[in-house]
């Protein structure tokens, strides 16, 4: 009897790739396409164009002929900035260890593709975005989940349930803190218990920092971070954007921060996939990282009054439990009665054009909950809450 090898059957990519999720988000979001009344809130953006000052270093760089490639870490100026932002929030740090990527998504993908192999075991705290799980999918390793717990005081670690699932077969923990969708964020006595655990086991960390600086406890502090408590020798990756803080989604700029041995490896894996980010788009980032502190504290403190806003309307509906997230740009809720998020989201889009993230977005540990982001103003807002009114009513 022969068999047919795997790489004949059909036109299907290989299993690996087949299995990976469909966006959940993008599921909903396409289900309103097109209509005019829509109040989106399922996507992590805020509702502000970048600002004029970033946009006008972009527009002179191309003005000055800026079009060609540029080194796969970026360009110096652009590392020289990141290294030294860096070492304002956290420790010293040194542009060696500072590459440059095309998103903070590219980031952490990058990351997993410098440390995974097939087989290989990953561990993911969560409920967490959808695209961090996926990365060592793609990579065909193993992946267990650690899932945060909810109670009405918040969301918080079993920190004893990770620790045990930090073995020395553990090759990756992806972390995220400011969480999304959850707001979850880790504590400083959790942080050095998870380092000491990754030292002794030989894990790599891969930190996803993206709403390092959406942290609003301490009065303007950034959170705890393992670049605060890591050595240069420590097997810590710190992945970040500047999607959220300035306001630069649809600019796909990001960094990565990595001990210097493994920068040749991540070189090559830049130059395979993207080769560069757009020197264009580099100057905007240099922009915003060296002028931009104004932007990012009124972009906080305006999340922060939204936030308090958002939280205390949905409060008031019977039925929901809305936990006050410390840090991040979410709202992640739990409805009574709810048990197909999916179904429900679809239905305030189609019935009351209200657009929401369904918790089972997020992993099974989100089924039950809804993700709301509320980078917007009190008006919409306001509008949306009454809206999910009528929803529950219906």
């Amino acid at each position: 009897m022969t068999t047919t090898p795997a790489h004949l059957h059909g036109l299907l990519a290989r299993p690996g790739a087949e299995a990976l999720r469909h966006s959940r988000i993008r599921e909903v979001a396409n289900a309103g396409a097109g209509r005019d009344d829509l109040l989106a809130f399922w996507f992590g953006e805020p509702d502000e164009v970048t600002p004029g000052f970033i946009r006008d270093a972009a527009i002179a760089s191309l003005n000055a002929g800026e079009t060609f490639y540029s080194h796969n870490f970026g360009i110096a100026p652009l590392r020289q900035a990141i290294a030294e932002y860096s070492t304002r929030l956290h420790r010293p740090e040194s542009v060696e260890r500072v590459a440059v990527t095309t998103s903070g998504m590219a980031a952490v993908q990058l990351a997993g593709q410098a440390l995974l192999t097939p087989g290989d075991r990953a561990v993911v705290v969560t409920p967490e975005w959808p695209n961090v799980v996926e990365v060592p999918r793609i990579m065909s390793a193993e992946v267990e989940t650690v899932a945060l717990t909810c109670s009405a005081s918040g969301w918080t670690l079993d920190l004893d349930r990770l620790l045990e699932a930090l073995t020395p077969e553990t090759t990756v923990l992806f972390i995220n803190s400011p969480n999304n969708p959850t707001g979850w964020t880790m504590t400083a006595e959790d942080r050095d218990a998870i380092l000491e655990r990754c030292r002794k086991t030989g894990t790599w960390i891969v930190s996803d920092d993206a709403y390092e600086r959406l942290y609003y406890e301490g009065n303007g502090a950034t959170p705890p971070s393992f670049l605060d408590a890591a050595g240069p020798d420590d097997r810590v990756i710190s992945a970040n954007t500047f999607s959220k803080a300035w306001l630069m989604t649809g600019w796909r700029l990001g960094w990565l921060v990595a001990p210097e041995p493994l920068m040749p490896a991540l070189g090559k894996l830049i130059e395979y996939s993207t080769s560069c980010a757009p020197v264009f788009v580099q100057r905007a980032g240099i922009a915003a990282i060296t002028q931009g502190e104004p932007v990012v504290t009124r972009t906080r403190d305006r999340f922060r009054r939204a936030r308090d806003f958002l939280i205390r309307e949905l409060s008031r509906i019977d039925g929901i439990e809305a936990p006050t997230p410390p840090g991040a740009m979410y709202s992640f809720f739990r409805i009574a009665g709810m048990r197909d998020s999916l179904q429900f989201c679809k239905r305030l889009v189609a019935d009351f054009g209200l657009g929401l993230a369904p918790g089972v977005a997020f992993g099974p540990e989100g089924e039950g909950f809804v993700r709301w982001c509320f980078a917007s103003t009190e008006d919409r807002l306001a509008d949306g809450v009454a809206r999910l009114r009528r929803g529950l009513r219906a």
